[in-house]
């Protein structure tokens, strides 16, 4: 007998994505956002979510795609990624779906050459393709390093001259 994933559905760009329910601790309505400056253009900024400053990306920019969708179903998928806690901004949040692990094919070719560092997976459900998401490889490491670097407001200058040696 396969074992049953679970999973937290969401559309982004026109399409359905999923990652795993263990790294989803919450979904909220987007608050006020402050922008922060020398970051990667796909992080919108950092959001206040009782009391701790949260990075926000927006899944769109992040993935190149066109943002589809009405602003009032916008969500932050609040994730913890490796003790941190990061916001993704999506066009909307769905449900929790539960696959069986046996539906879930490997990405097509295509997607594996192009996408095969964040795309874990594809699954069909119904009438839809959801593609499944390992969140953990959606920034590289320079990009953690810079999100940590305007999280700590610049005061890292030793990764800022070693940087700036390069």
């Amino acid at each position: 007998m396969s074992k049953v994933l679970q999973l937290v559905g969401f559309k982004t760009g026109g399409e359905f994505f999923a990652v795993p329910i263990g790294t989803v601790k919450e979904i909220v309505k987007v608050p006020e956002i402050t922008s922060v400056p020398d970051t990667p253009d796909f992080l919108n900024g950092i959001m206040n979510l009782r009391g701790r400053l949260v990075p926000v990306i927006d899944l769109s920019k992040r993935l190149g795609m066109a943002y589809e969708g009405k602003k009032k179903s916008r969500r932050v998928l609040v994730l913890e990624l490796d003790g941190s806690l990061v916001g993704l901004m999506v066009d909307s949040a769905s449900e929790i779906l539960k696959v069986r692990e046996d539906l879930i094919e490997p990405p097509p070719g295509l997607i594996s050459a192009v996408g095969a560092e964040y795309v874990t997976g594809v699954c069909k459900l119904k009438d839809k393709l959801v593609v499944l998401l390992d969140i953990s490889r959606l920034l590289s490491a320079e990009d953690l390093l810079r999100l940590a670097d305007a999280m700590a407001g610049g005061n890292r200058p030793e990764e800022g001259l070693a940087a700036e040696a390069s």
